[in-house]
């Protein structure tokens, strides 16, 4: 008997395999810098060529096995003094998928209206992530990114490349898929190297 993560990520696997064949196109083209802030430009650089919405499978895998590998009592730790601990670090991560996949709906949808910024201190300060397990941080890290997934893999192609304005500057939806998935690849770099 296969248990569930098995069955989950075969059928991940199954779900970008169809889709991969379907709309490659379009979501394996890097997006154009005009496509986002010059400000992103560090994390869409980290991005390897190729379907965006497989890397953001494939970065599933290894983020969750990272996590895992980490010990509990390890979560609080903090590089240095006013730095995030790891615990705060991997809420940021979630949290920035979750404002950057909304905006990637709203604007995929053709829903033009100028969304907000967010202070990314005040979300982690809000949350209290110290108190939460690495475990219950991982589980919530795999339902966000599946959804991030389910959402960039439904896309029309003509979706990918509408824009709106987030933070008073333009974004396509993928820039913001390119964005996420740099996003992680910068804080799980900085995460190995000062961290771990």
């Amino acid at each position: 008997m296969l248990d569930r993560n098995t069955l989950q990520t075969s059928a991940l696997k199954a779900e970008l395999q169809t889709l991969k064949e379907s709309e490659m196109a379009t979501s394996a083209v890097r997006p154009e810098k005009s496509e986002y802030a010059p400000y992103y430009e560090s994390y869409v650089s980290r991005v390897p060529e190729g379907d965006v919405v497989a890397a953001l499978g494939k970065q599933l895998e290894e983020t969750l096995a990272l996590i895992k590998s980490i010990p509990e009592d390890r979560g609080n730790y903090r590089y240095a003094e006013g730095k995030w601990s790891i615990k705060e670090l991997l809420g940021h991560v979630i949290d920035s998928e979750r404002v950057f996949a909304y905006r990637a709906l709203r604007f995929g949808r053709g829903d033009a209206t100028p969304l907000s910024g967010f202070e990314q201190d005040d979300f982690v300060r809000g949350a209290d992530f110290n108190k939460r397990s690495l475990e219950d941080l991982a589980r919530e890290y795999e339902h966000v990114r599946r959804s991030t997934i389910s959402l960039f893999a439904s896309l029309e192609n003509e979706a990918w490349a509408r824009r709106g304005t987030a933070n008073n500057n333009e974004v396509s939806v993928r820039g913001l898929a390119f964005i996420i998935a740099g996003h992680e690849r910068h804080h799980l770099e900085v995460l190995r190297t000062r961290y771990l």
